[in-house]
């Protein structure tokens, strides 16, 4: 069976059709705004005045925390918990929730 899904912009200002989605940042915040062409414009030309004062500032990195040797050995713990009680797990990647649970709910009876 085939599907179509057909995803429509609503002007976010007006309602009707939009035309593009416009990003911005102001403030460390980060926006979206669907708009239609008019309206798109009508905010490029506002924001003009500010953006010919502006510098270009290039964009931030975000960069999450990597694992802790704690979290490594968790899994590693579950994996073989796993193993041991016939569940299937990958040597790798995430560890389903259903198992975690599992395993939370064996260590608590101990």
């Amino acid at each position: 069976m085939a599907r179509k899904v057909t995803v429509s912009l609503e002007d976010d200002l007006e309602g009707g059709p939009a035309e593009e989605t416009v990003q911005f940042e102001l403030d460390g915040a980060h926006y979206e705004i669907d708009l239609s062409a008019k309206n798109a414009s009508i905010l490029r030309k506002q924001l003009a005045p500010f953006i010919d004062h502006t510098r270009k500032a290039g964009r931030r990195v975000t960069r999450s925390p990597g694992r802790t040797a704690a979290s490594r050995q968790r899994s590693d713990d579950i994996r073989v918990w796993a193993k041991d009680h016939g569940i299937a797990v990958r040597e790798r990647g995430r560890i389903p929730t259903r198992v975690q649970q599992q395993y939370l709910a064996a260590s608590k009876r101990r």
